[in-house]
């Protein structure tokens, strides 16, 4: 079983940068797609970002697109998120995901994530 630990988050000014981070144990991550969720309370949580197990295919919410990067490392077991721009509308918890579902841009994009980390805030004051 993936566990997921996610790191970086914080609190920021509006047009500041952030990455996160995400440490896997008790298994490799290059079998499956990875992604970062995040949620407001009272609201569902939503897909940011997703990358495939190989790195080569990603998917940005169109919310972020231009802004987030996605990137992973599999050789380190590691999955980050460089958030640039940061609006105050990027405030919430974010999570990071492991997901055996991810293999083109629309399945990544669907992502349901079967291992899910704590999640870790990020707060961007305007």
């Amino acid at each position: 079983q993936v566990q997921l630990v996610e790191s970086g988050g914080g609190l920021v000014q509006a047009g500041d940068s952030l990455r996160l981070s995400c440490a896997a144990s008790g298994g490799t991550i290059r079998n499956y797609g990875m992604g970062w969720f995040r949620q407001v309370t009272g609201k569902e949580r939503e897909i940011v970002a997703a990358i495939s197990g190989t790195g080569r295919i990603t998917y940005y919410a169109d919310s972020v697109n231009g802004r987030f990067t996605i990137t992973r490392d599999n050789a380190d077991n590691t999955l980050r998120l460089q958030m640039n721009s940061l609006k105050a509308e990027d405030t919430a918890v974010y999570y990071c995901v492991a997901s055996r579902g991810c293999f083109s841009t629309s399945t990544c994009a669907r992502m349901a994530g079967d291992y899910w980390g704590q999640g870790t805030q990020v707060t961007v004051s305007s």
